[in-house]
């Protein structure tokens, strides 16, 4: 098939070109032409800013495509933009949204009739997927734009653009620094892998039974915080039991969540600058989302489980994960070492090791 991924040379957009290229497909690319990336020998390249609506509709003009992949549509004026200049151009347009656009939830897993956050606990970048969400559901049902909507969560994998993640607790563990542990560590979560939400992507295309729907894209495996660290430590030849680990206590970590922050003197209070308190507590999640990484922190407390159910893009497209959870871990740190970043990346434990003082203060 002919496809077009918006996007196309970083972490989930390069993942989802080779998986196309692998199967036999003619693959084109739309982006600034920016950011270098090892392509597959016959992938084309059409330069543009999609930001530059004008300019992007004159690059799309006259062309048209199987399938087009949109791994790069933030806010609902690019989605609009996609709908007028691929309507009728286009059998299948598929679109990269996000777990993050659900309302917290004591039952689970998450499966995507669940009720949405569209309350002041969104942020703008949830907000916008929803925005975007609703253009392409209403393009379904008024036109039959053949629209279908994948909404990725916690992607982990090689290359991921967000080195705070699986690539922070690597050159933890390796540097033997203490680990920060959550409340007593059983909180679940889940991660998908990159490859495996390539293969879904693919597994979608041209599937009439996906139109106008929404499918969680994620792993099929559930870890607890104390499980998350075990396995990376066991990948890495290490000893879990040999792990000083730190519990924070449940009362501290509803501070934080709240927006406070450890201060020189070792006490959790609020921090009284020229930010506002939203501003405050988006850095202070931030900031403790680099101890252990959580989904949709604005959303989903510290403490709650969030998994999501996969059963309809098992159902409706055939598509099964091929990584487990530790085969996951396993991969992206044999490419750590095999790329030398276990020996050149760097990060910032200034709040971690603040964190610890508060706690042994307490």
């Amino acid at each position: 098939m002919n496809t077009l991924v918006m996007g196309g040379t970083q972490f989930n957009g390069l993942a989802l070109v080779r998986e196309l290229t692998r199967a036999g497909h003619a693959v084109t690319i739309l982006n600034r032409g920016k950011t270098e990336a090892r392509l597959p020998s016959g992938v084309q390249r059409l330069i543009c800013d999609r930001t530059d609506h004008s300019a992007l509709k004159k690059t799309l003009a006259g062309k048209d495509w199987d399938c087009v992949f949109d791994i790069s549509a933030y806010r609902p004026e690019d989605v609009s933009t996609m709908i007028e200049a691929l309507e009728g151009h286009t059998g299948h347009y598929i679109f990269a949204s996000s777990t993050v656009i659900y309302a917290a939830s004591s039952l689970l897993p998450i499966t995507e009739d669940h009720p949405l956050e569209r309350g002041e606990s969104q942020n703008a970048y949830g907000g916008n997927k929803l925005l975007c969400e609703d253009l392409l559901i209403e393009a379904w049902r008024e036109r039959s734009f053949p629209a279908s909507i994948a909404a990725f969560s916690m992607v982990f994998g090689p290359h991921n653009i967000i080195p705070e993640r699986e690539q922070r607790m690597f050159m933890r563990l390796k540097a033997g620094r203490k680990v920060l542990i959550p409340g007593d560590g059983t909180t679940l979560g889940q991660v998908g892998h990159v490859e495996d939400e390539a293969r879904a992507l693919r597994a979608m295309m041209q599937k009439p039974a996906t139109f106008g729907r929404r499918y969680n894209m994620t792993g099929a495996d559930y870890f607890s915080d104390n499980g998350y660290v075990e396995t990376f430590a066991q990948v890495m030849g290490i000893d879990p039991e040999s792990l000083e680990r730190i519990s924070i206590p449940p009362a501290l970590m509803d501070k934080i969540y709240a927006g406070h922050f450890p201060i020189d003197d070792g006490a959790i209070e609020a921090q009284i600058d020229t930010r506002s308190q939203e501003e405050t507590r988006s850095r202070s999640l931030f900031q403790v989302n680099r101890i252990m990484p959580r989904l949709a922190p604005n959303i989903h407390h510290w403490n709650r489980n969030v998994c999501f159910s996969i059963e309809r893009l098992k159902e409706d497209t055939g598509w099964r994960p091929e990584y487990s959870f530790r085969g996951a871990v396993e991969q992206t740190w044999e490419w750590m070492q095999s790329t030398g970043r276990d020996q050149s990346l760097e990060f910032d434990y200034t709040f971690e090791d603040r964190l610890v003082e508060a706690i042994r203060g307490a």
